[in-house]
């Protein structure tokens, strides 16, 4: 079956998501592993993510945790440098369907406050027909509500959604209500996905912008 609508995640899927990677740089290996050992960051931003306030819920984290206070405040003063770049390859497909008329959504855990930041600073995340915000939903993936939500606001079947994400208990949430998925690892496999699906020419496998 041709899906319908492509459904993209943002993080590690259209912008590169690596905390632990611009820790390192930012603070050197040894701190960053301190850091994300005495500091769950990523349930700190599963928080934000499914409704908390972006600065509140960072300030808490910050007063909870003194010894690295200054790291933690460091996301919410600098988030645009941490969830950077974007990914070429994906805007390429993006790009490529939108050219072939195939309606676009977006579905992605992010705050409903950081999310406008990012926005602002990648304006191609304005080119989705419908956008699914967690943080602005109230709820996040791999919860099923949230995929159910999307169902309920779209009207599409979930046989005719095709969603790509780079987390496996995501893509087998949106798997277990129907939705053909794909599980992200780099533009080129979703590039292949899109082709088999038939909604791209086997022409884009070939593109070197593609990688």
């Amino acid at each position: 079956m041709i899906p319908e609508v492509v459904i993209f995640d943002i993080g590690n899927v259209l912008i590169e998501w690596q905390p632990e990677r611009y820790f390192d740089r930012v603070v050197g290996p040894a701190r960053r592993r301190a850091l994300f050992q005495a500091v769950d960051i990523h349930a700190m931003m599963q928080r934000i993510d499914s409704g908390a306030d972006f600065a509140a819920e960072i300030a808490r984290t910050a007063a909870a945790h003194p010894g690295f206070a200054t790291e933690i405040l460091h996301i919410r003063d600098h988030w645009c440098d941490i969830a950077q770049p974007a990914i070429p390859g994906s805007l390429v497909l993006l790009r490529a369907l939108r050219a072939r008329g195939v309606p676009l959504f977006v579905l992605s855990n992010f705050g409903a406050q950081n999310f406008p930041l990012s926005v602002a600073q990648f304006p191609f995340l304005t080119e989705f027909d419908r956008s699914y915000i967690s943080g602005s939903m109230g709820m996040a993936k791999p919860d099923p509500a949230i995929y159910a939500a999307v169902e309920a606001d779209c009207g599409i079947p979930p046989a005719h959604l095709l969603f790509t994400d780079d987390r496996a208990e995501n893509i087998a949430a949106a798997a277990a209500r129907g939705w053909q998925v794909h599980l992200f690892d780099g533009p080129h496999g979703f590039a292949q996905c899109l082709v088999d699906a038939g909604l791209l020419p086997p022409g884009m496998l070939t593109q070197g912008d593609i990688e």
